[in-house]
């Protein structure tokens, strides 16, 4: 399915804007006179990741999960207002895209049926009240074993004092 002209042109500005944040980032981190491996190793990301911020090249731009992330790191290493940071992304980016996997077939994915909550008390607690039976007949039958095979005289050592 091919674009109309607006949603070409309206991308393209879009691509424009992301480009200009890119080379702001860029340009404040050289005025700042720090190296991409400098803020690598400041804020533990790798090179690549950076350049791809610097660049933002869709392709190779972290996931929107963590890009913000990334550029609160990526702005505190180099002396930059997060907050301020972020925001200029977000008006460079527009309004948030949907996941590509999301976008694919138009559904919503599917998501695993939770049990009511009673249910899930009913049976923690039926599984308690075996745990404690399936002890206590360990317990009483260990027991039993040891008494059955001695003599009641073999077990206690109290001998009845002798009569007068």
């Amino acid at each position: 399915m091919t674009r109309g002209a607006p949603e070409a042109a309206a991308d393209d500005r879009g691509g424009d804007a992301l480009r200009a944040f890119g080379r702001y980032l860029h340009r404040e981190r050289e005025l700042r006179g720090l190296a991409r491996d400098d803020v690598a190793r400041f804020t533990k990301l790798a090179p690549a990741v950076i350049e791809a911020l610097e660049e933002c090249d869709p392709a190779r731009m972290p996931p929107r999960g963590y890009l913000f992330g990334y550029l609160r790191s990526y702005s505190t290493a180099v002396g930059l207002d997060p907050d301020e940071v972020v925001l200029r992304y977000q008006e460079a980016a527009g309004p948030a895209a949907p996941e590509p996997a999301a976008a694919q077939d138009g559904a919503a994915p599917r998501r695993r049926p939770r049990l009511p909550r009673r249910v899930a008390v009913a049976a923690a607690l039926a599984l308690l009240a075996a745990l404690l039976v399936a002890v206590g007949l360990w317990r009483s039958t260990r027991g039993a074993a040891e008494i059955r095979g001695r003599r009641s005289a073999d077990r206690a050592p109290y001998q009845a004092p002798a009569a007068p």
